[in-house]
């Protein structure tokens, strides 16, 4: 008998509709016609063990007891899934092949890993599982993926990238949250201090954002402007660049903040030549960006829509599980497989036939074209996120799913429209020797940018007219040589702007591209630009933690931290609030995935690094902390339990 595993329920059945029927329904599985089996988890069935599970003695919080670090770790069966774990023993008993169909990626992986380990299989019938990867739930997708089913030894790395970080999420967020909890205890600090991995760090981004902002000193500066004409009388406009010279009167953004200085470059440059220094002007092309993977459609949609993290991902489970418009959502890859090409006339085509707003789009599209996005080089256990072969017509999508539905279809059609040519002109100028700069756009062909004309919308404030007029001004035909007129300069005078607070769209941005957070050069320059704090999994789940936990509030669309959050940072190491050593664990647990690292190489600092921070943690003050925590509004228990 053949046992397929899948990791929930959905994928499960739409496994079983791709093979032999009759089907007969079970408690917990599908029978066959031909006598295999479909099975499922229900997520993660097993989880770490508590504390107490290694010793008694750990039920009290106590300092001494600190760090705990199992010798030998422990797996426990979930209380609520308890039955099906029951379900899946006897049948991988009876089994004599097993198939993984765990979701692709990293925690799909090892879900359905860690269960084949705890119900004993053996050796040899572990070798021979076989790695089902489905990225799409229609029917001809499963059976393609039916019909290419991996060696399961293939993806241990992945396996083990996962465990590494399910056992270091353990003992970083267990032995720092009752290391602080109790010195938050000392001072009569009566709530539980939970301290994570990646929530910590990204508690104190959003708290070091706030503070910038309530330390922040507006002040003046001046950006000075030259009116040009030609001698055919054609206008346009030029901006000063400040000479070092000039540094003594200008601050660290270098902005002029002398108003003499620029009243008197405005006295000079009036009624004078202005000569063409440089002239460049480039024929340039732009590709669209590529297919999304859950971050950066989470980012549009909070730019768009206004739509949360994990709002995205709920949306978009939806589109995948039930409708099956999309293919597996939580990818962090924006490339597709080579051979993925072949189905983009079919899916081109069942667009260009649905009543989808973008269907207009798909009948103009080239299905011939084949750009940077069809890579199998940057394709490991999942692709890029992109509608799947099925019309959404007849479907009844609410407002949310249309959306993101939508934005989806629109970045996978711009793979098929050609680039957005244009001309850039550089111009540079000499007016009583100072020089003036000006750049220029003109476009020459839209391309797939005339599918993102209509969701732009430009803005018609008065702070905006004038740059808008600069930067979109078009330029007449110049000579490098040849003498212009300056009629005139303008002094635009201007106010530093504090620091924006975070959004749904830049908190995310801050997680996806954490190096530029990272403090510590050496760690910053083994980060990959696609280095992130969490995963593209577990993102919107962190962020929304935050807020469960009272540490995060919403004050319009902004994001800042609550009194607490802001008191726990405070009161915490600066190694627990930044960033720079949980991304390099994020780029270590990658390098595991990719076969660039082990498993040891990972724990075994990690673990020095725990005993390190216990240490300091006996020693950190935590006078500020109030003396009432946070009342949760939720019901929810919290993981960690009271301190004794």
């Amino acid at each position: 008998m053949k046992l397929y595993i899948a990791e929930k329920p959905s994928l499960g059945r739409a496994i079983a509709a791709a093979l032999p029927k009759p089907h007969k329904s079970q408690q917990g599985y599908i029978e066959l016609g031909n006598g295999d089996v479909v099975s499922w988890c229900i997520g993660h069935i097993l989880e770490q063990a508590d504390p107490e599970v290694y010793n008694d003695d750990f039920k009290k919080w106590r300092m001494e007891h600190l760090p705990i670090i199992p010798e030998q770790w422990q797996l426990t069966p979930k209380a609520q899934t308890r039955s099906q774990l029951s379900v899946l023993r006897k049948l991988v008993k009876n089994a004599s092949e097993i198939i993984h169909a765990g979701d692709p990626d990293r925690e799909g992986q090892l879900l359905v890993d860690e269960v084949i380990d705890f119900l004993k299989v053996s050796k040899t019938k572990k070798q021979q599982v076989k790695r089902l990867l489905i990225s799409d739930l229609n029917l001809p997708a499963v059976k393609r993926s039916l019909n290419a089913l991996k060696s399961n030894q293939d993806f241990m790395p992945l396996s083990i990238s996962a465990l590494a970080r399910s056992r270091a999420d353990w003992l970083y967020g267990i032995n720092l949250t009752r290391a602080y909890t109790l010195q938050g205890q000392k001072v009569g600090f009566n709530g539980v201090l939970s301290v994570g991995r990646v929530q910590t760090p990204l508690l104190g981004l959003v708290v070091e954002k706030d503070r910038q902002i309530a330390e922040f000193v507006p002040h003046d500066y001046f950006d000075v402007y030259a009116d040009i004409i030609t001698p055919a009388g054609e206008k346009f406009i030029a901006k000063w660049q400040p000479s070092e010279a000039c540094a003594p009167h200008m601050d660290e953004n270098k902005k002029i903040i002398n108003k003499a200085l620029a009243e008197n470059v405005v006295s000079r440059i009036t009624d004078k030549p202005a000569i063409v220094t440089l002239l460049n002007e480039q024929d340039k092309k732009q590709f669209a960006a590529l297919p999304y993977n859950l971050s950066a459609l989470q980012i549009d949609a909070a730019k768009q829509f206004s739509m949360n993290a994990k709002l995205v991902l709920d949306v978009c489970q939806a589109l995948y599980e039930k409708h099956q418009l999309i293919t597996y959502p939580r990818s962090d890859s924006r490339y597709l497989p080579v051979e993925h090409h072949q189905q983009a006339k079919a899916i081109i085509q069942i667009l260009a036939e649905s009543n989808n707003k973008y269907a207009e789009f798909a009948k103009n599209a080239d299905s011939t074209i084949k750009g940077k996005a069809w890579n199998n080089s940057k394709v490991s256990a999942h692709h890029a996120i992109i509608p799947t072969e099925k019309s959404a017509s007849n479907l009844s999508l609410n407002s949310f799913e249309k959306n993101i539905y939508q934005l989806i279809v629109r970045q996978y059609l711009a793979q098929f429209y050609p680039p957005y040519c244009y001309q850039q002109t550089q111009v540079e100028l000499e007016i009583a020797q100072g020089k003036f700069k000006v750049n220029a756009k003109v476009p020459q062909q839209l391309g797939w940018k005339i599918m993102f004309q209509s969701s732009k919308t430009k803005t018609t404030s008065p702070e905006n007219n004038e740059q808008t007029t600069f930067t979109e001004q078009l330029l007449p035909k110049l000579t490098q040589g040849e003498t212009l007129y300056c009629p005139q300069g303008l002094i635009a005078e201007k106010v530093t702007q504090a620091p924006t607070a975070y959004n749904d769209a830049t908190l995310l941005g801050a997680m996806t591209g954490i190096a530029r957070f990272v403090q510590n050069s050496e760690i910053k320059k083994i980060l990959k630009e696609t280095d992130g704090l969490g995963t593209e999994a577990t993102r919107a789940g962190i962020i929304d933690l935050l807020f469960k936990r009272g540490f995060l509030q919403r004050i319009g669309k902004n994001i800042t931290a609550t009194d607490i959050g802001t008191s726990l940072i405070n009161a915490l190491p600066k190694m627990a609030t930044t960033p720079d050593m949980t991304a390099q664990w994020e780029a270590t647990l990658n390098d595991i995935s990719e076969r660039r690292s082990n498993y040891q190489n990972f724990i075994t600092p990690l673990t020095a690094t725990l005993k390190s921070m216990v240490a300091q943690a006996e020693q950190q003050s935590f006078e500020q902390l109030p003396k009432v925590p946070f009342k949760r509004k939720s019901k929810r228990k919290t993981r960690f339990k009271k301190a004794g």
